[in-house]
């Protein structure tokens, strides 16, 4: 009965899945019926030539991009709330996030800060800058990763790296100019779009490269919900584990901040969602359900972050935080996390 239930879930989290997708396409400040995105799609037969521009060339794109970001966010934030068994650790507490806004700082800010002006800057030097960024600050955390056996003090040091970064770019910010301080802080507020058909086909080869190690040792989480040492004695390599944990959340927080920027709450909050669905506690129900879940909640986000109607658009971190927020708020209020760590 209990395998039933949980097919049943995933079918009916796969068609609300398709549905929100479809009403992602759909709705904006041009509506489009289902009928025509299905028909246009399958048959490469428009109703009207500019319909075909819309939802091949933005729409599309980044509905697939919110289905990416989606699933990586919540791998990550599930994969570090069961290994630091901490119910509140995001994709972003190894300071990940702020070392991607620390690259993407110094090729906005530092110029602007040394007195001197930088080109343009296009969509791929800010994703490299980010990933540099990024990438710079995991192999910090690496290095303590060797010296430091407990888990608890890797996430505090984690932390206070994130910390120091963020001071580093409010100097930045503050001798910089005008311009510069607003492109960066509208890269602050994340964007799911802007990303042409490579870049997305990168950014889901990213997601898949830091998936795919997680979904192989979904045995190791579900020794670990027990603790390390429990864990160690059924012949799980705790270091090995933390290292792909550390390794996996740098691909996938890395890239997806990379590309599009900080995006708040999707990580810590869909772990809790799909835990509170599938009331399971195996990981091997938990890592597809918090995808589906992800995808889901960030094509749901992006669709009212269209304000459908209308020209004008929402940030996505804007939104992502008014809907994560209150989900987390009430998960603590309602919930005993020790019953779940």
């Amino acid at each position: 009965m209990k395998s039933n239930r949980t097919s049943y879930l995933f079918l009916a989290c796969l068609f609300l899945l398709g549905v929100l997708f479809l009403l992602n396409l759909s709705l904006g400040s041009v509506k489009i019926g289902f009928s025509e995105i299905l028909e246009g799609i399958f048959t490469d037969h428009w109703e009207r030539a500019s319909y075909r521009e819309i939802i091949l060339n933005f729409r599309l794109p980044k509905a697939l991009v919110a289905i990416l970001v989606g699933i990586g966010l919540s791998l990550s934030g599930l994969q570090m709330q069961t290994f630091f068994r901490n119910p509140l650790a995001g994709p972003y507490v190894l300071g990940i996030s702020s070392g991607a806004g620390f690259g993407v700082a110094i090729l906005i800010l530092a110029g602007s800060a040394l007195g001197f002006t930088m080109g343009g800057v296009s969509p791929w030097s800010t994703a490299f800058a980010g990933i540099f960024g990024a990438g710079s600050i995991l192999l910090l955390v690496s290095v303590v990763a060797w010296r430091v056996r407990d888990s608890m003090t890797l996430l505090i040091v984690g932390v206070m790296f994130g910390a120091t970064v963020s001071a580093l770019i409010s100097v930045m910010a503050y001798f910089s100019q005008a311009e510069s301080l607003k492109l960066y802080t509208i890269w602050s507020l994340g964007s799911l779009g802007g990303l042409g058909w490579y870049q997305v086909v990168i950014l889901a080869v990213l997601i898949l490269i830091g998936a795919i190690p997680v979904l192989a040792s979904t045995r190791s989480f579900n020794a670990l919900l027990l603790g390390e040492s429990y864990a160690e004695s059924m012949g799980i390599n705790s270091l090995r584990l933390r290292w792909l944990v550390i390794i996996s959340t740098g691909i996938l927080a890395g890239g997806i901040t990379a590309f599009c920027g900080p995006i708040a709450f999707v990580g810590i909050a869909v772990p809790h969602l799909a835990r509170l669905i599938w009331k399971s506690p195996d990981h091997r129900v938990l890592f597809p359900g918090s995808a589906l879940v992800g995808a889901g909640l960030l094509l749901l986000c992006d669709t009212i972050s269209q304000l459908p109607g209308s020209a004008q658009t929402l940030p996505i971190n804007a939104v992502t935080s008014l809907v994560g927020a209150p989900v987390v708020i009430g998960l603590v209020i309602k919930r005993n996390f020790s019953k779940e760590f």
